[in-house]
């Protein structure tokens, strides 16, 4: 069952901003040499927006020492032919080649696409161990997880995660014996879906609690549509989910995606870009909650570019990040900034 609305096209949600961008002030980085595994990022060739090894590699090397990166499924590359179910397959033969082109050293020390999380439809049930299998194969000892998201809202002003979920995804009892082929895979899975949908996560990671699950975007705290102006309410009900899903164990979250326009946050919406200070003012109740709930071995800082590219540039971002986390000791920043993505991703 579907509600009929159109799903969130990736590709669409960003649009050329080199002159908005250039507006930004440039800022000295901070704590250069400090090492950063980014766990979230895209490569895509839209029709209205490019950004692949190239661009990566421009944000990547804008001044922060950014070690290695994580490619998550956004439907770039899907095979052109072939069963439906193995289409995604391509995506990560394409992450892949990215990865082995960076991995030669002619394009710098940052080894994009280190780790690689594409999507499955776990629809299928027991079938779709047969896709996760061609994924590993594909792979070639990068592939580690897929991401089949479920943002779902009543409200017609929201979109659809990219994968058109119907309501209750992670509830549905076909889905979850697809999602019961992961652990024995050792495969982890990327939970995506907006703040009213916590819960559903919190019964999933109690269901299977040998799987690993990484909460993308701070659990998608919505903004837009009937949550527009209600911030307070919002972070209230978000709070005590996060705080609840902190308890199982098996589940670690991405600290980021709060430049999304479906978010709280207005940044992209000004006439000059924020700062890395207006930035971590802005996020700092949402950020400090969920390192909080989970501890910093439970937490990484990501991007989500060039998604979150609409509200800021990558070394401000990243600038942005290192001041919310000025207080932490040495160990908990080398876990915040790439201890805890390398361990996840199971990154040398």
């Amino acid at each position: 069952m579907t509600t009929g609305k159109p799903s969130a096209p990736l590709g669409n949600v960003v649009a050329p901003l080199d002159e908005w961008l250039a507006k930004q002030a440039r800022e000295e980085i901070l704590e250069p040499d400090l090492p950063i595994v980014d766990p979230h990022h895209h490569l895509w060739d839209r029709a209205n927006h490019r950004y692949l090894l190239d661009e990566l590699l421009a944000d990547t090397g804008s001044g922060h020492n950014v070690v290695a990166t994580v490619f998550v499924d956004c439907m770039a590359f899907y095979r052109g032919g072939g069963p439906r179910e193995m289409k995604p397959v391509g995506e990560t033969e394409f992450a892949n080649g990215v990865a082995a082109m960076s991995a030669s050293g002619v394009y710098g020390k940052t080894r994009a696409c280190a780790a690689i999380v594409s999507h499955a439809d776990l629809t299928l049930g027991a079938k779709a161990r047969a896709v996760l299998e061609a994924q590993i194969a594909a792979g070639n000892g990068r592939f580690r997880g897929i991401r089949h998201a479920a943002g779902w809202d009543a409200s017609p002003d929201i979109r659809n995660s990219h994968t058109n979920p119907p309501q209750g995804l992670y509830a549905d009892k076909t889905f979850r014996e697809g999602f019961a082929q992961l652990a024995p895979l050792g495969i982890s899975f990327e939970a995506w879906q907006y703040h009213p949908q916590l819960r559903e996560v919190i019964d999933l990671a109690r269901a299977f609690p040998d799987t690993s699950i990484i909460l993308n975007h701070c659990g998608g705290p919505l903004g837009i549509g009937p949550y527009a102006n209600q911030t307070p309410a919002v972070y209230a009900r978000w709070r005590k989910d996060i705080a609840e899903l902190a308890t199982c164990r098996n589940v670690t979250v991405k600290l980021g995606g709060l430049g999304m326009k479906v978010g709280v946050f207005d940044h992209f919406d000004r006439p000059v870009p924020p700062t890395s200070r207006e930035i971590a003012e802005a996020w700092k109740p949402w950020i400090e909650h969920c390192v909080e709930s989970f501890g910093e071995a439970r937490c990484m800082f990501e991007s989500n570019f060039p998604v979150d590219k609409v509200s800021t540039g990558y070394a401000v971002l990243w600038n942005a990040f290192k001041r919310l986390a000025s207080g932490a000791s040495a160990a908990e920043k080398t876990a915040l900034f790439s201890g805890t993505a390398a361990r996840v991703y199971r990154i040398d």
